[in-house]
């Protein structure tokens, strides 16, 4: 880290209580304080300045000016940390993901596959680049897909490649996603999605460093380091039966559990800041997150974690319009799947309904009554159900198009005094 004392005199006290929560080589290093250039394409350069008016603003490329009242440094440190790891690195200020990034930072260094537990929207692949741009891997290619979001009957073809004319239409050959991640790291998120058949397969190619593409008599070598990712419990899923028992060994080396972030409520406002700098780096937008905002922001329960967050900042950015800062009442918090005793009625049926109407409603008021005992969390609704994520969503579009679920409300929180 590069401070120039000249520009710094006078702000020790916001440095002092900063730099020690910042990351040692992967953070600290990338950033420097004061006047000048910054000294790569990944260095942050910070101007720090002391004002009555607190403002958080990109200046230029990879350049941060950070206004905020000398009375108060502590309530710049969030700023400060977001400004610290723009470029995609993770931000945090909780001691439990301070703790959790010091032990991603040692195991990066190691090629051993990595188990990212955690809910949806905590941030699994963002910690996932942190171990690969940290890892003797970081000039190769990083892949990152979605087990839940590819169709089944193309998975083993996209994950480990075909033949021409392995299968119809397959015109040309696909090298597949573990041969285009060779040399580097393969994202597999949401894991427990992966069909049984296919789970044998990732098996030997993390056993024996080869795969066999569709339509081949001959394995090929590969060197890729696998992150997989998963909210689901995956020693459940394996008394289930939906989940291999020796895969799980495999995959879990090293796993590191991400806390849901109503758990770590000091990652919170520092979020906020690093999401106004992607969102509002420009003139006429807000360039500060008011105390009463970040307070509210504080002490809401966050079912939809960091991605639920993001939506919050970025309807405050639009809700604020050209004021300077983010008040409380800018603050509107998204709201989970509504309890059956509420609104979401069956749509009224005709006197005669096939027997497969009576089916599809019975089944919609299951899913809703689920829905309903379990806050709207999809993956323990799924778990509960006996199904899988992409079977709910699936049920879910149908109820949608059936007028059988009524949409989401927004509440609007009490204004800043």
């Amino acid at each position: 880290m590069t401070i120039l004392a000249s520009s710094t005199t006078g702000h020790e006290g916001l440095i002092d209580i900063t730099v020690p929560l910042m990351g040692r080589s992967w953070q600290r290093e990338r950033i420097a304080f004061g006047a000048g250039a910054p000294q790569g394409t990944d260095h942050i350069r910070i101007d720090l300045e002391q004002a009555a008016a607190p403002v958080l603003a990109m200046t230029g490329a990879n350049r941060i000016a950070l206004a905020y009242d000398p009375a108060a440094p502590e309530a710049a440190r969030p700023a400060l940390l977001a400004a610290a790891s723009q470029g995609g690195w993770p931000i945090a200020g909780d001691t439990q993901s301070l703790a959790l990034l010091t032990l991603a930072e040692r195991i990066s260094a190691s090629d051993i596959p990595v188990l990212l537990e955690g809910p949806t929207g905590t941030g699994k692949e963002v910690l996932a680049r942190f171990v690969h741009h940290l890892s003797p891997r970081r000039d190769g290619p990083f892949v990152a897909v979605n087990c839940a979001a590819m169709p089944e009957a193309m998975l083993e073809a996209l994950l480990f490649g075909h033949k021409k004319g392995a299968f119809t239409g397959a015109a040309e050959a696909g090298e597949g996603l573990f041969r285009a991640a060779d040399k580097g790291t393969l994202l597999l998120d949401e894991i427990g999605e992966l069909p049984l058949a296919l789970q044998a397969k990732l098996l030997r190619a993390l056993q024996e460093g080869e795969v066999l593409p569709l339509g081949a008599t001959r394995p090929l070598r590969v060197d890729v380091r696998v992150v997989a990712c998963t909210n689901r419990h995956l020693a459940a899923e394996v008394e289930a039966g939906r989940f291999r028992e020796d895969l799980l060994y495999r995959l879990n080396v090293f796993p590191l559990r991400i806390p849901a972030l109503r758990d770590r409520p000091g990652d919170i406002a520092p979020l906020a800041f690093g999401m106004l700098l992607r969102h509002a780096a420009v003139p006429g937008r807000p360039g500060w997150i008011a105390p009463c905002a970040l307070a509210l922001l504080e002490s809401h329960a966050w079912p939809g974690n960091v991605r639920e967050l993001e939506n919050v900042i970025r309807r405050a950015i639009l809700l604020s319009g050209e004021g300077p800062s983010i008040t409380a009442e800018h603050i509107v918090f998204d709201q989970a799947v509504r309890p059956v005793s509420e609104t979401p009625v069956l749509a009224p049926q005709p006197q005669s309904r096939s027997l497969s109407d009576v089916a599809f409603a019975s089944e919609a008021q299951a899913i809703l009554a689920a829905l309903a005992s379990h806050d709207g969390n999809r993956s323990a609704t799924a778990r509960s159900l006996g199904i899988s994520e992409r079977t709910l969503r699936y049920r879910l579009a149908s109820m949608r198009a059936s007028g059988m679920m009524a949409a989401a409300t927004a509440n609007v929180a009490g204004a800043c005094a």
